[in-house]
């Protein structure tokens, strides 16, 4: 007994420090950034992993100086967060549409619709960029923002699967009786469902709002006219590691990664309780 003692104290002390190793190899990569952010040299060095001296300098050479024509960061963050917003309320809404109409109603060709919906979310996005592009610039919407949203909006709702399952696991009878005192399906999914799916909401949110504010590939795509102030963060922060640029902007560079993730970073503290919920409680049911 004393002996199965000892192997399971070993056996869960060597897991903890086989997950401690893998934390600290995830986290090297972040740490070197986030101090090399406040290197005072201005280009990439791999020969020290901490700097030399510290400064705050490309921090306010990169929010300040309106005299770099390279670092155009407060309208590349603009950008970003205009097209991360609209994309959001936008795609949310027809997620949250979708989940609840394939969830609570029952129609022909319904299972089909699902089947279909799964088998197109299997293909990546960027298989179709190319044709997507052509489409968007028949309309004239390629180095235009809203291009944009509507790219990351259109298919949207495809990604109706954890919202359905969540959906799936409020009672049905809330809605019957809300159908005997002679409300509306539009009315049940208003003031009845809405108000009982907080989780799934923030979820829906927060996964909406990720995909514009990181995608670098279809912004690449669509904003091509080479006018910096029409990039996103993504094609800004790419364009000052340029092998020209790269040895007098790479700490600039950094200082930009740490300032893109912190708005992200304080949104997932603040809504984690929710985000996790949504997670759990929409993998019950599919």
């Amino acid at each position: 007994m004393k002996k199965v003692k000892v192997l399971k104290g070993v056996f869960f002390a060597g897991r903890h420090l086989f997950l401690l190793a893998l934390a600290l190899f995830w986290l090297i990569p972040i740490i070197w950034l986030v101090c090399t952010s406040f290197s005072i040299q201005p280009g990439i060095n791999i020969s020290r992993f901490f700097p030399e001296a510290w400064t705050f300098e490309n921090y306010r050479l990169l929010l300040f100086n309106s005299e770099d024509t390279v670092a155009r960061f407060p309208v590349w963050f603009k950008n970003t967060l205009i097209i991360a917003i609209f994309t959001c309320l936008i795609s949310s809404s027809f997620v949250l549409m979708v989940s609840y109409a394939i969830s609570r109603m029952r129609f022909k060709g319904r299972k089909a619709l699902m089947n279909i919906g799964v088998i197109l979310g299997l293909f990546p996005g960027f298989l179709a960029m190319i044709a997507v592009y052509f489409i968007l610039r028949s309309f004239g919407l390629t180095n235009n923002h809203w291009g944009l949203v509507l790219v990351y909006s259109a298919s949207s709702g495809l990604g109706y699967l954890i919202a359905k399952g969540f959906f799936d696991t409020i009672s049905e009878t809330l809605s019957e009786s809300a159908r005997l005192e002679g409300a509306t399906e539009a009315q049940i999914f208003r003031k009845i469902i809405i108000p009982l799916s907080k989780p799934i909401i923030v979820y829906t949110v927060i996964a909406s709002f990720l995909a514009p504010w990181m995608d670098f590939i279809f912004a690449r795509i669509v904003l091509n006219s080479g006018i910096a102030t029409d990039w996103t963060v993504a094609i800004g922060l790419y364009n000052m590691i340029d092998r020209v640029l790269i040895n007098s902007h790479f700490a600039r560079f950094c200082a930009g990664g740490v300032l893109v993730s912190i708005p992200i970073s304080v949104l997932f503290v603040i809504m984690q309780k929710f985000y996790v919920e949504g997670i759990t409680s929409g993998s019950v049911k599919g």
